[in-house]
Parts: C-alpha cells; structure tokens; sequence
C-alpha cells in the first residue's frame, strides 16, 4: 500500500516500479517552483529532487525519508510536487503562567515542530528570563537565561526554525507591577474590577518612560536570537482608560491612544529592519487606525474558540454567553470567528496573520474537537484574505496544568493544515501521533490523546475558551460554570476515563518521552477522574433552579473523601511537572488548587 507522508502533500501519484533503497538522489534548484516547494520523483530510473530554497530541500529529503520507511518504496514509484498555504508558520508555547520548560522538552518540541513543517517558535514571555537589572522579578521562576536563548536558536536554525523573540509590552504585566519599584508604571496601581472580581494591575501606563522600559526589556531577549522578525504582544490591555490615561482617552478614544503607545514600542524595531507582530484584539476594533500601520508591523487576529462552538454557545443566548459579555468581550465579533476581522484587514490592505489556539488550556485533558474547528476556521479565512502567517498558541492559563503531551495534537493538525489545508483538512490525527510522533507500535496512545480531548464535549456542558473538568479543579467566580453536567454524562466520562486509563497502560510509545507521556496522561485522567467526582458531589446537592451550588455546599462526609485525594495527586502533579519543566513556578501552578481545597474544608466542617 502506497505510504501518505505527513504532512499529506498537496499532489502525490504513485506507478509500478520504485527506486533501489540506495539509489543516488540528484538534486537540482529550480527558482520557477512556489517558495519552500518542491518536486520529489522516485522510480527504477533513481531519485530526483527540484527544490526552490532551503526549506524545500529539507521538505523534500524528510518526505524521502517517510516513502524509504514504507515496506512498498522498492515496488512503487512516487511523485510529489507540493508546497505551503502559508509562508509563516509558527508556534507560540506560553512559558509565563507557569511552566518553564526544560532543555530537553524544548528539543523534543524542536522535533515535533520540524515534522510538521513549522517554521517559526515563540516562546511568549513576561517575567520568565533572566533580566539583567530585574532579579526581584525573575528570581524564583527558574527563567531561560541568554546562554538558553543562544543554545535553543541554535537548535532551531539546525531544524529550519526561526526562533522569534516574544515579550509582552503592555498588558499582562502583573508581575513587574506588583514589585515596589514599578508600581508606579501601572495605569491603575489600585487594580480593577473584572467579571465582579478584583485583580491586580496588569496594564502599563502609556507613557514614554514605559515605552522606553518595555523596550528594553524586548532588546535583551532579541539580541541573543539571530531572527529579525519579534512579537511585542501589546494584549489585553484592560485598565486602559481606566486609570492614568483616563482623561487622554476621554480626549482621543481608547483606539488612538493604544495605537500611539504601541507604534512608539515598534519604531525602534521598524527603524532597524525588523518585521514586528503585535496582536491585534485592541487595533482591529478601530477601523480608523487601519491606515496608520507602518510597513514591517504585522496585526496578529487570534480567536480560540471554533465556529460550531462559538454558534452553540452564543446563538442561544446561554448563561455561559452572557457571562462573556459581562466580561466584556464582543459577542457578535467573536461569533464571526477569524472572518470579520480577517475581511477588514484584507479589505484595508493591512498584511496580517491568524492565530488560532491548541485548546490545551483551561481543559486538563485538551479540547482537540475546538481545537479542530479553530484552526480550520484560520486556514480558511487567512488564505480567503491573503493572510501571511498562521501562528498556532499554546498558553498556560490558570498554572499550565496539562501535560505538555495534551498539545501534540493540535500542533501536528495545525503544522499540517497550514502547510496545505486542502490535503490535510481531514488529517487522521491519532494515527499521525501513533506513527510519527509518539511510535506507539500498539497505536493506542494517539487514540487516547484524542479520546480525552473529547470529554468537555461528552459533559454536555458548553464552555467558552475552557471545559468543564478545568472549572471544577479551578473555580473562577468571574466565570461561573453555568451548569452541572447530568449524571448519565458524568457516567459515560468516567467510563472514559477507564478506558483510556487501561489502553494506556497496554501502550507502547518508543518516542524519547514516551514513558514520560504514559506516566503524565495516567495523571492526567487521574485528575478528570477527580473532578468527575467533585462534579458528581455538588450535583447531588440540592439547589435551586437559578443557581449552580458550589463545592462548599457538598455533604461533609463526601467533602473529606475528596480531601483525602488531594494531597497524593499534587505530589504526583509535582513530579509530572519536574520530567518536562523547571522547578520556578510550580508552587504557583500548584495554588491554582488552593480555591476548591478551601471550598472542600468549608465544606467537611459544615
């Protein structure tokens, strides 16, 4: 049987008759082809290779590899001619909220990114390196230091990845501001009301001094990398207007005194060469700014939430939607998906790229149905409206508690479906991770991965960028779970769970970290088997019809069983965390916890 590579090419046929294993391969540039494409012909006559550049040679020889590995390739002739949707592809790996991976995780990601065809990563970053003049704020996250960032830039050129810098710049500064001696670069040092929930200040005041200080803090990581291309993210600036700037935003609108800040962060990159991203929630919401973008910056549209989902959610005006809107998010943008944005953008001439997510997040065991949905969403729409770059995220959300393996998923489909959407659109995932990831000979563990990324679906409860297992473990009050999953749905998930508990322990991946994947993922339905229980107990409360009861409202007797349980699976939480990531940030992975342990002993001395 003829072998598909990965990623599935956008053009393959196959004749009777294949090359000899050893058989000399003639290479040739061919400048006519798409950039990074390539022509691969195999057959009695020998192997040859028309390549346009550097990376459609790599291509080109790695898909080699894949037909030499197939028991037909001496009995079958190939032909291949492919090339990429999208110029850009990147990752971006969250390593702020709270994990710092290890050296080692990050060669094994540089694998995995390089099989999928990625050629950019970003590690987003807001106090976790090494800063020369701020040791106040970095000293306990164990943070990548410069000769990190040199050793994995040079890991990365080796693989035909560009290592990007990414620092934050404006919002999410929470942990500078809440040091002494940069309180007062805070828009809000009091803090802000969000979602009924105080918080602390996170946005910098848009000043020049600020703008200088940000500056800075980009220079350092960028000179240790060799790429001309950084993210200043530029996010979520929520106190905007709220504090500081209040008056100047009452004089010239949120949109315009964002837009100065940001493009003051961007000039000294522009100014020397570099293509500077920045993402685009604030800036696509003022048609008015979409003139003023200086070549070289590039407006980055994120959404991680799918079409169906978004239209499940929103169309029925459920609990879940009217608690995103008290939050303030823009209902009727976010249910257009990437399209709304993406059609502005393309319509104004602004190049531009989509940022679809890896679910991973707020889900312990994945969404990869969302997550499914997400990225096809960001492949259309970015190659209807020209855009240049697909960059898929992987954050880390309430501690970054899932296993780094919950991602691997996500990142093959989206390597593969912004590599050539058409070929890939119905990528067989599991068997992808089974065959070229995790080599499981038993071909059980991609199965499993997928199997739980379905479970926030099998509650039957609908939740925005998050699934009902997270919100159990993490209660957030500002988003309320708004329902209780039925009990039958309960019992199929724990079914699950037992099942995918058993096919894991017949696994077999010979992957460097399969055993570290075996051993996080049991954790992992460990954990969801946990909050199936915590689910279960505060459904056997009775409460009124308007309100979902919380944990404390559990019986007592139940409440100190599930203590009981606590303390074995953050021990073995810790030690997951210790195979893949640096020690820096567990204990505040860990207080993630700390919510539903005191609602269970409120509950147990009741």
């Amino acid at each position: 049987m003829p072998v598909i590579p990965f990623p599935a090419p956008r053009s393959l046929t196959t004749t009777p008759g294949g090359a000899a294993l050893d058989a000399p391969v003639h290479v040739t540039a061919d400048p006519d082809l798409p950039p990074q494409g390539y022509r691969l012909r195999t057959g009695p006559d020998g192997v040859t290779v028309d390549h346009r550049d550097a990376l459609g040679l790599r291509y080109a020889l790695r898909t080699l590899d894949q037909l030499r590995a197939g028991h037909d390739y001496t009995a079958t002739g190939y032909d291949i001619s492919d090339h990429p949707d999208f110029p850009v592809r990147g990752f971006l790996l969250d390593i702020s909220r709270d994990r710092v991976p290890t050296r080692r995780t990050l060669a094994r990601w540089i694998e995995i990114l390089a099989l999928a065809r990625f050629t950019q990563l970003e590690l987003y970053g807001e106090h976790t390196y090494a800063f020369r003049d701020h040791r106040d704020v970095w000293q306990d996250a164990s943070p990548l230091t410069a000769d990190d960032l040199r050793w994995l830039d040079a890991r990365c050129a080796a693989a035909g990845i560009e290592l990007v810098a990414n620092q934050n710049t404006f919002g999410h500064m929470e942990r500078f501001l809440r040091h002494p001696r940069h309180a007062h670069r805070a828009e809000n040092p009091e803090g802000f009301e969000r979602g009924g929930v105080h918080r602390p200040p996170s946005t910098l005041e848009p000043t020049d001094d600020n703008a200088a200080f940000a500056t800075a803090l980009v220079a350092e990581a960028a000179g240790e990398v060799r790429s001309r291309r950084l993210n200043i993210g530029a996010d979520e600036p929520f106190e905007l207007g709220r504090g500081r700037s209040a008056e100047r935003v009452a004089e010239q609108g949120v949109g315009e005194v964002y837009f100065s800040f940001v493009t003051r962060l961007m000039a000294p990159w522009l100014e020397a060469g570099y293509t500077v991203e920045f993402w685009a929630d604030v800036f696509a919401d003022h048609p008015g700014l979409m003139d003023r973008v200086p070549p070289g910056a590039v407006p980055v549209v994120w959404q991680y939430d799918g079409p169906r989902l978004l239209s499940e959610v929103i169309d029925g005006d459920t609990p879940e939607a009217r608690t995103w809107q008290r939050l303030g998010a823009d209902l009727d943008n976010l249910r257009e998906g990437f399209r709304s944005r993406g059609k502005l953008l393309s319509e104004a001439g602004v190049p531009f790229w989509v940022a679809p997510g890896a679910s991973n997040w707020n889900s312990l065991l994945g969404r990869i149905d969302n997550a499914v949905d997400n990225m096809l969403d960001a492949a259309e729409t970015g190659r209807e409206n020209a855009a240049q770059g697909f960059l898929l995220t992987s954050w880390g959300d309430h501690g970054h508690w899932d296993a780094p393996s919950v991602a691997y998923g996500p990142v093959v489909f989206g390597g593969a479906v912004s590599w050539s959407l058409e070929a890939n659109r119905d990528l067989d995932i599991a068997a992808v991770l089974d065959d070229h990831v995790l080599l499981d000979e038993a071909r059980l563990t991609g199965g499993v991965l997928t199997r739980l990324g379905r479970v926030h679906r099998d509650l039957g409860v609908p939740l925005l960028n998050g699934s009902p297992i997270a919100r159990a473990l993490f209660p957030d009050p500002a988003v309320p779970l708004p329902a209780l999953p039925a009990p039958e749905a309960l019992d199929r998930v724990a079914a699950t769970l037992t099942a995918c508990g058993d096919d894991l322990t017949a696994a077999d991946p010979a992957a460097a970290d399969g055993d570290v994947v075996r051993r996080e993922l049991h954790h992992a339905v460990a954990l969801a088997r946990f909050a199936v229980d915590v689910l279960r107990a505060r459904a056997a409360v009775t409460a009124d019809a308007d309100s979902v009861p919380d944990a404390d409202a559990i019986d007592p007797t139940t409440a100190r069983r599930l203590l009981r349980r606590i303390e074995p699976l953050l021990a073995e939480q810790r030690a997951c965390w210790l195979l893949r990531s640096r020690p820096g940030g567990l204990d505040d992975s860990i207080r993630e916890l700390d919510r539903l342990r005191h609602q269970l002993t409120a509950a147990a001395h009741a």
